[in-house]
């Protein structure tokens, strides 16, 4: 790469030579395939819920068989940009044909452009502020694509458009490793959980299986079911403290004015950055109201460490007398369907929430799945932080790339 751009003059200004002044709407489209929701016809599925805010990856992965309404069909690689309160940056290219949301836009490129790169081009925040510039509606602000698609904007050329997507989506590709590797490591810890504390075949003195190695059982009219002896059941205020007093909510216009490097938490995900915290340590944030649960009624969880700020959407917990791997561990395990409330808005109030039982096990089983757990969650730790440092390096090339600042050599024919 090269940082040293000649320029030339065009209607639109100076921009990189070589270069071509192009009406966004002759280089992409607007793809509105309806797709009639059937349970005969089960298609993976993504909602804007299942977007992550910034990042530009998925949270998690939805199925038709759970909506009602039409949605759009999609194909591999088109780019899908979620025109509902733009600022928000969900933007993702997908790996395989699904449907979407009809707050989601299904854009494809008209040849000869590159989709992979027309996905940076609108993850770009050029195109998030002229998106968001042409929002219609007070609450629910929608961008318009007739305004998007008259713009004008340099264009690079169909080879070093490949070169730009070539850099921006290797980078991607390692994050996308990183992501799995940590899928994969709790994947393990979960299935090692429910070996232990729903099978209950957690290694006995002998390190057999206790259950299926004749251990003692008793029935606890509290769970309606057995559990090994000396086991304990205990309610979530008692084994976690609560902090949700101490959360303090920001408004937009106080967000956008205190732009740090510290995360901002909602009840699903990181919404921004801001110059301050409130809280110092590893806390797991369990959803509140809004998107509380997922598909199958378990929680919205995050397990967060560091200098960081919450708003008053997520309770903030920690463990006390056990891990907070294990408290995250516990939740993610626990259908919380029963304890919603709310019609129109979903909730989960502390007295409903606090009321949630779980089987504790003797000391010395309590610190070996801890211990267990802990040095996965050490491991991911370590890939998120490449994650991060990863991202901040692709959003930094990203508007520079799209700009024409860093140029890319391309090999003469």
């Amino acid at each position: 790469m090269k940082d040293k751009t000649k320029l030339k003059q065009t209607k639109i200004g100076m921009i990189p030579e070589g270069w071509k002044v192009a009406r966004l709407g002759s280089c992409c489209k607007l793809v509105k395939k309806q797709f009639k929701p059937s349970k005969e016809d089960r298609r993976k599925y993504i909602g804007l819920e299942h977007i992550e805010q910034q990042s530009l990856r998925l949270v998690e992965i939805g199925s038709s068989e759970h909506i009602e309404s039409n949605k759009f069909e999609f194909k591999q690689g088109q780019i899908l940009f979620g025109k509902l309160r733009p600022y928000f940056r969900k933007v993702y290219r997908p790996k395989f044909d699904g449907v979407c949301s009809t707050d989601i836009w299904v854009i494809d490129t008209r040849e000869p452009n590159d989709s992979a790169f027309f996905f940076y081009f609108f993850a770009d925040n050029r195109i998030i502020t002229e998106a968001n510039n042409s929002s219609e509606g007070t609450r629910m602000p929608r961008a318009r694509w007739d305004y998007l698609e008259e713009l004008e904007f340099p264009i690079p050329l169909l080879p070093e458009q490949q070169k730009i997507a070539k850099i921006l989506s290797d980078l991607d590709s390692k994050i996308e490793l990183n992501q799995n590797m940590n899928k994969t490591l709790e994947a393990i810890g979960q299935a090692i959980f429910k070996h232990w504390f729903v099978d209950f075949e957690f290694p006995n003195e002998e390190g057999k299986p206790y259950k299926s190695s004749g251990g003692k059982m008793v029935y606890s009219e509290e769970l309606g079911e057995e559990m090994p002896e000396g086991w304990e059941i205990k309610k979530l205020d008692e084994i976690s403290d609560n902090f949700d007093s101490r959360r303090i909510p920001l408004s937009s216009r106080e967000r956008d004015s205190r732009k740090g490097s510290f995360p901002y938490y909602g009840a699903t995900s990181i919404l921004d950055h801001v110059d301050d915290f409130i809280f110092d340590g590893t806390y797991v944030l369990m959803g509140e109201d809004g998107s509380v649960i997922d598909e199958r009624g378990y929680p919205i969880l995050q397990y967060v460490w560091g200098k960081f700020w919450v708003n008053n959407h997520a309770h903030v917990l920690r463990g006390k007398n056990i891990s907070n791997e294990l408290l995250y561990v516990f939740l993610k395990n626990t259908n919380v369907g029963h304890i919603v409330t709310g019609a129109v808005q979903p909730k989960i109030n502390q007295n409903n929430m606090n009321k949630l039982q779980f089987t504790i096990p003797k000391q010395k089983t309590l610190l070996r799945i801890q211990s267990i757990l802990n040095s996965l969650f050490e491991k991911r730790k370590i890939n998120f932080e490449e994650i991060n440092n990863l991202s901040l390096i692709r959003n930094s090339l990203l508007p520079k790339l799209m700009s024409g600042k860093i140029r890319v050599p391309i090999e003469a024919n």
